[in-house]
């Protein structure tokens, strides 16, 4: 018979006491997912997370002892000293859409930034994604990032490659491009129906050859898609 799957054991790192005890309410009956402890400065938060073997952190961007960014970047430094075959993902839960905070919290190497004002209600499939090591950005903020991390290549030149797709998957590419990530919000965007959407971003990702929704809008953004033009 086989095994019962391994519980993604969760650290809560927030200096608000409300909050953490909201975030531990929202997950301790969540199936495969087990609190395992919480801190409220990032000084514990880099302790707590190697000694208890820790899935995903979730990770406050402003604690004193170390900031969030700070925090996450000594905990993924020393993880990787200690343990290089396990996989550690820190997730931001914050309540700052600052663009500076954003680029910091992934420079520093955070699988995922959200907002607690506005993405709560994603956070079980966000740790589920980032237990498995995939990108989680909340729609709030991944316009600006993804256009600071073109500005960040320079005036290297990028072959246009806009013609690869049909009219139609330019446009739904537009849409993503330009902060609508859902497929429900690029539907109504574009008034189609969501099968619609579904299928010309599973083609466009076909003929891009690209292997997600964040690499699409990226490669939207860097071919211009996300311009008013398109």
């Amino acid at each position: 018979m086989a095994s019962p799957p391994r519980r993604i054991r969760v650290l809560i790192a927030d200096d608000n006491r409300a909050v953490r005890r909201g975030l531990r309410l929202l997950l301790d009956n969540v199936p495969n997912i087990r609190v395992v402890a919480e801190v409220s400065n990032g000084l514990d938060a880099v302790t707590v997370a190697l000694a208890e073997q820790i899935d995903v952190v979730l990770m406050d961007m402003q604690m004193p002892g170390l900031t969030g960014a700070e925090a996450t970047r000594e905990i993924l430094r020393q993880h990787r000293e200690v343990d290089p075959a396990r996989e550690i993902a820190v997730l931001v839960m914050t309540s700052f859409a600052l663009d500076g905070y954003v680029t910091e919290a992934l420079d520093a190497g955070a699988i995922g930034y959200l907002l607690k004002s506005h993405d709560s209600d994603q956070l079980v499939d966000a740790i589920y994604s980032a237990s498995r090591g995939e990108a989680v950005m909340s729609p709030r903020v991944v316009t600006p990032v993804l256009r600071e991390f073109v500005r960040r290549g320079g005036n290297s030149s990028t072959r246009d490659q806009a013609t690869l797709l049909s009219s139609a998957e330019r446009r739904v590419v537009a849409a993503l491009s330009s902060g609508v990530t859902s497929n429900e919000g690029i539907a109504d965007y574009l008034h189609v129906s969501i099968h619609t959407v579904r299928s010309q971003l599973q083609s466009a990702l076909k003929k891009t050859g690209l292997d997600d929704r964040t690499q699409l809008a990226l490669w939207g953004v860097r071919n211009r898609l996300d311009t008013p033009a398109s």
